[in-house]
This record gives C-alpha cells, structure tokens and sequence, in this order.
C-alpha cells in the first residue's frame, strides 16, 4: 500500500499534470514533475506558486501550508530521476504511441512494485498496457479537469491490472479528498461513454432545425435540470476536444451509431470555431457580444376549464398546478392526456405529434421535465397543420402554470425526453455489461458532469417501461441503430426491480 511518505512522480507539466501534483503535494506526499521540456516543468512549479498565493490571498490556506505543499514538488530533470518512485503519473499528449513508449521506458527504470498510472480520458488501458511486462500494476487514474477543484477520479482497470492495485488506488484517492470510481477498460470509461449523448442529441436537434442553440440549451436547463445546456458545456470544454472524444469512442466502438460524431460540430472546428477559448463556438464570447435570448410564446389567454385523462405518470404535479392557478379541473377516464379547448395536450412517447394527431385528433406533445412542479419552461412539439388558435389553447394552459413556452418543430423524443432516455440507455448497458458498479455509474455522472439526477435513479423514476417505450418508438424512425434499447433495460419492462440498490439513495 501506499502511505503519505510515498514518493509520486508526475509525467507531464502541462494543466492537467500540474493539477494533479498539486493534489499530491497537499496530501504530503514528496512529488517529482518530468516533461521532456525542462523550461515547460519550471514554469509548471512557477505557475503552480501563482496559483497557490492567490489561495492565500483569499484566505483558501495559510502562507505556511503553502509554502509546505510547493516544498514538497521538485522538478525531474531526467527521466531517469524518477526511477525510486512508488506511483507514476503518466499525464501527457492522448497518443497512443507516444504514451506507451513512456511507459515503458518508465517500467525499464523504476521498481518492481512501483504502480503506473496513466491520465488517459479514452484510450484503452489494455491496450496501453500491452507493451509493459509487469500488467498487474499498471492502471487508469483519470482525473477531471481542474484536478485540484474537482472531486471524481475514474479508476479504470486493464485485462490484467490487479485487484490489488485498484484496492491500492481507491484508497490512496480517497486520502486525497477525491471521490474514486471503479470501472473496466471500455472506450470513454462511465463518464465520457454515458455522457455522449447530452451532446450528441444536442447537435442532431440542431442539424434537424429542430430550434436555435439558446432554446434547446435552455430548455435541458430549465426543464430538464441541468446546470448547463449541452452547447454552452461544449463552447466550455472547446469543441476540438469535446469532437476529439466523441470520435475516439465512435471508432473504438466500431463505428456504432449511438456515438457518431455530429458534422455540424466537425464544421465548427473545422472553422476554428473551438468555443470560449477561441472567442467563437456555437455562440460569440467576443468583447460586447450578447448571449442570445430562447424562443419564447408571448403571453395566451388562460383556460377556464381543463380535463385530466387518465393518468399522468411522471407529469401528474400538472394537475395540482392547474388547480392552484385557478382553473377548473376535471378528472375522468382516459387514454392519459389533458384536454385544453379543442386540443389534446399528451406526455412525448417518441413519436410524432402528427402521427398521434393522426390516432387521437388534434395533439401538441409536451416535453419531459425533471420536476414539473419547479421546472420553469416547458417545452412542445406542434404539428405544422395544427390551426394556431389550438397551439394558443396550449401555450396559455402551460403560462398559466407558471411555465414559460417554446415551440419546437415536430421532432420524435423532442428534446429532454430524447436525450434522457439515452442517457439512461447507456448507464443501464453500461450496468448491463458489467463496465461499472451501480452505485459507481450514479457516483461518476453525479459528481463527474454534475447531473441533476442518478441516471439510474432517473430510470426507476420514469420507469424502464416509458424509457423502453420512447426509445423503439425513436429507433423505427431513425432506422440507424442509434436508439436501440439496452437489453437490460427492456427485460426490467415486466419487472419491479429497481437499477438502483436499496441502499442508494433513489430520490431525483
């Protein structure tokens, strides 16, 4: 095992391998940063300084403790030097040839017992490992970035790593005030393969002009919950990286069209068009530019009379907010939907509104929500041959709940339904194929991307017969492949097991 005393070495002085010499230094541990590029690992110590006199200027740590942790990092000048290491860091360029040939030339130097870890976001760990004699000891530590600020590390195993190893790893990181996760050696590990979809949804509403990039952000915000809307995330992250990684797990998972990269976004890097960092990206970061505004229904005129059908499973707080806002509402029998004027209003099943037009009469579908009863925005999906007085009827009902409205084209799944249900599609696989624990997959997208719910949970909540439901409804439209259910998720459709142990906590 590895205690406070253990000397760790970091390979690479670039953001990322200065984050985590930090994060080693305040646990006490002696550290060594190497980059073939001596001037790149001094001014990574100099940086680092910077960054810690701001901490002490804000009151974050004290002068002495500061000046303990930056005592602690020393600069490797040769590869060499690292040789009595305990724990190696490999936190360099994603290459695959130029990673393992580091790594091996690190095994050729250092100690049968030393552990050698690489930083890799996607590559395999296997694969990676191919070119080392002693397998068993090499893993996947995969930090996120800022690695000094965020809390998730993904420990990922290769074919042959050890259990004790990954016992080792867990430990040490949660020494280190982080919160490990565990998973095999698949392309993208938990986060970066469940994650894909946020994105790649996202970018498929836009190429089918299903609305402008600010409402599709803010309705995954204000409707669906989360904190940042997929084209504002992915301005953030840099779409070169953001393209780079939806692309790595696309081929790795030969060429499997749940994960195909969107050529709209490969137009943008293309353009330079990288985002924040570039000043452009799917919106305008330059000086004086505005963020553009969502498409939003002006004010309709509020129903007197609304009648509930059936029942509305995950939207039935609808009909609570009906009743506070003063509308008489009515209850009967019925094929679950609510009756405004002339026009059936029905939760998105991942079908068309025309087609449920076509079955049932006039029919607006509204998106699905996180909370109905918080959330801020709702969204609908109207048929382009729906009079406009019964897409009023519809917008007035929903602004006098306190929603604010946007209209989308008539897309199936619309847009946080759609993208939920991958969501949950790839954490159910992933649970399915034994990649990752559960309580490990609702822990990585928690605490890795910050999402505002388990997706695990979320399934239980929605249950597994909706999301099967919407997801072949999708899959007979696109005809791709890309919506096909997990198997796991469609054997839970007669089920009342849950995807979420008992002892999780199983609230949204």
């Amino acid at each position: 095992m590895l205690s406070q005393n253990s000397t760790v070495a970091v390979l690479g002085a670039g953001a990322m391998g200065q984050a985590i010499a930090i994060v080693a230094a305040r646990a006490g541990h002696p550290v060594l940063i190497y980059d073939v590029n001596l001037e790149t690992a001094r001014g990574a110590i100099s940086k680092l300084k910077q960054t810690n006199d701001w901490l002490v200027s804000r009151g974050k740590i004290n002068a002495a403790e500061s000046e303990k942790q930056l005592g602690r990092i020393s600069i490797a000048t040769r590869l060499e030097d690292i040789s009595n290491a305990d724990l190696v860091i490999e936190a360099i360029v994603e290459n695959l040839k130029v990673k393992s040939d580091l790594i091996s030339r690190v095994e050729s130097i250092t100690r049968a017992k030393t552990i050698i870890a690489t930083n890799t976001s996607a590559l395999s760990i296997t694969e990676l490992a191919a070119c080392l004699t002693k397998q068993e000891r090499f893993v996947g530590l995969h930090f996120f970035n800022p690695a000094d600020r965020l809390p998730l590390v993904e420990i990922v195993s290769g074919y042959k790593t050890s259990n004790e190893t990954i016992d080792c790893l867990v430990t040490l990181t949660k020494k280190w005030d982080k919160i490990p996760v565990v998973c095999g050696s698949t392309p993208g590990f938990i986060v970066n393969r469940i994650a894909r979809p946020f994105y790649g949804e996202a970018f498929l509403l836009l190429e089918e002009q299903v609305s402008d990039p600010a409402t599709i952000d803010a309705i995954m915000c204000e409707s669906g919950g989360f904190k940042m809307g997929p084209f504002y995330l992915t301005d953030m992250i840099g779409h070169d990286v953001n393209y780079a990684v939806t692309k790595s797990v696309y081929e790795a998972f030969y060429n499997d069209a749940r994960y195909k990269p969107s050529l709209l976004q490969k137009e943008l890097v293309q353009a330079g068009y990288l985002g924040r960092k570039s000043g452009q990206g799917i919106y305008s970061y330059e000086k004086g530019s505005e963020h553009p505004l969502p498409q939003t229904e002006p004010q309709m005129k509020k129903p007197k009379t609304v009648v509930f059908k059936g029942s509305l499973g995950q939207a039935e707080a609808l009909f609570n907010l009906a009743e506070k806002a003063g509308i008489d509402v009515v209850r009967e029998e019925g094929d679950n939907c609510i009756i405004v004027g002339d026009v059936r209003l029905a939760l998105t099943d991942g079908r068309l509104a025309i087609t449920h037009s076509s079955q049932y009469g006039p029919t607006i579908l509204f998106d699905l929500a996180l909370n109905y009863a918080d959330a801020s925005r709702i969204c609908l999906s109207v048929p382009d041959e729906l009079p406009l007085s019964l897409r009023h009827q519809a917008v007035g009902f929903f602004q006098a709940l306190g929603k604010e409205v946007s209209i989308v084209k008539d897309v199936p799944g619309i847009v946080v339904m759609r993208t939920v249900a991958m969501l949950i599609n790839e954490a159910v696989d992933a649970l399915y194929l034994g990649i990752a624990k559960a309580e490990d997959i609702e822990t990585a997208m928690l605490k890795g991307v910050n999402y505002p719910c388990g997706l695990l949970a979320w399934a239980d909540q929605l249950g597994a017969t909706l999301i099967t439901n919407v997801l072949q409804n999708l899959a007979s439209i696109y005809l791709d492949g890309r919506y096909r259910p997990s198997p796991l998720l469609i054997g839970r459709v007669n089920s009342s097991k849950s995807f979420v142990p008992e002892i999780l906590n199983n609230d949204c």
